[in-house]
C-alpha cells in the first residue's frame, strides 16, 4: 500500500504537466469571456460572455447555447446554426476564449488572502495562483500542495515553490484545472531556548547549521558554553533523542536545540 502512494506522489507531477494541452478541452461556464469570428465574414464578428443559462446571443442566429461545451464543439454548434438558417454556406468559424470566469480554484493555508479565485486563463499555472492569493504569508513553508483531478483520476502534487524560481525550472510549475486546491503548509521550525539572548521557535531555512540557528536567538548568553549544546530530536520511531551536535550540523524540521549553562 504504501509503496502504491509513494509511486502516485512520484507520477504526480508527470501526470500534471501531461494534462497541459487539456486548455483544448475545457468546457465553457457561465461568465467566460469569448471572442467568435467567421471567416471572410467581418460583420458576424462578436466579443461577448456566456450567461448564466450557458447560453450567449449571436447575430442572425440568435440564442446558442454553448455552456458544457468545448471550444471545438461550441465552435460547431455555431456553424451549425449560420450553416441550418442559411446565412453561411461553408462557415468557418474560430471561437477563442479571452477570460474563464466559470472556473475557480481554491489556495488555503499561509497566504495572504485564502480563498477561491477564478481562473484568468486556460493557461494558469501554481504561481499564478499563488499571486491573486497575495502570495505566502511569513509563516509559509516553500512547498505547495496540489489536488485535483486529471483525467478522471485524483492526483497529489507538492510543488518547491522556491527552488523552482532558485535552480529555475519552470516546467515545475504545473497548470492547474477548475476544481483544483492549492495548500500552502506552514514552514517547519525549530526551537532554541536556554542560555541564549532570544529563545523561541524560528523558521528552518534551507541548509541551516546549528551555528546559524543560535544566531537566529541572539548567540549564548555570558552564561551559556558550547559544550552544552544539545538536541532533542524525534526519530521516526516517536522517541526523542538527545544529541551533541557540531556547529556546522545540519538543523530538522522540529529540533529543540538547548544551551545548558557553563559549571565555571
Amino acid at each position: 500500500m504504501l509503496a502504491a502512494v509513494m509511486l502516485a506522489l512520484v507520477l504526480a507531477p508527470a501526470v500534471l504537466r501531461a494534462s497541459e494541452p487539456a486548455a483544448q478541452e475545457y468546457r465553457l461556464g457561465p461568465g467566460d469571456g469569448v471572442k467568435i469570428s467567421v471567416f471572410q465574414n467581418p460583420d458576424l464578428s462578436l466579443e461577448t460572455r456566456v450567461s448564466e443559462t450557458g447560453v450567449i446571443s449571436y447575430p442572425l442566429v440568435g440564442s446558442v447555447h454553448i455552456g458544457g461545451l468545448s471550444v471545438a464543439a461550441a465552435e460547431q454548434a455555431i456553424a451549425e446554426g449560420l450553416r441550418k438558417g442559411g446565412f453561411v454556406l461553408q462557415p468557418q468559424v474560430t471561437l477563442v476564449l479571452q477570460q474563464v470566469r466559470g472556473a475557480q480554484v481554491s489556495v488555503l493555508g499561509q497566504v495572504a488572502r485564502p480563498g477561491r479565485y477564478p481562473l484568468e486563463s486556460t493557461t494558469m499555472k501554481v504561481t499564478d495562483a499563488l499571486a491573486l492569493a497575495g502570495g505566502g504569508s511569513p509563516q509559509a513553508g516553500d512547498k505547495v500542495i496540489l489536488t485535483g483531478m486529471r483525467n478522471g483520476r485524483r492526483v497529489r502534487a507538492e510543488i518547491d515553490v522556491t527552488e523552482l524560481f532558485v535552480s529555475w525550472t519552470p516546467e515545475k510549475d504545473v497548470p492547474i484545472q477548475a476544481g483544483d486546491t492549492l495548500y500552502v503548509h506552514r514552514a517547519p521550525q525549530f526551537y532554541v531556548y536556554g542560555e541564549v539572548q532570544r529563545a523561541g521557535a524560528y523558521r528552518v531555512e534551507r541548509q541551516m547549521t546549528v551555528l546559524q540557528a543560535l544566531s537566529l536567538g541572539g548567540g549564548l548568553n555570558p552564561r551559556g558554553t558550547e559544550r552544552g549544546i544539545r538536541i532533542h530530536r524525534r526519530g521516526e520511531d516517536g522517541a526523542t533523542r538527545i544529541l551533541t551536535p557540531q556547529l556546522n550540523d545540519a538543523v530538522q524540521p522540529d529540533d529543540v536545540i538547548v544551551v545548558r549553562e557553563a559549571l565555571f
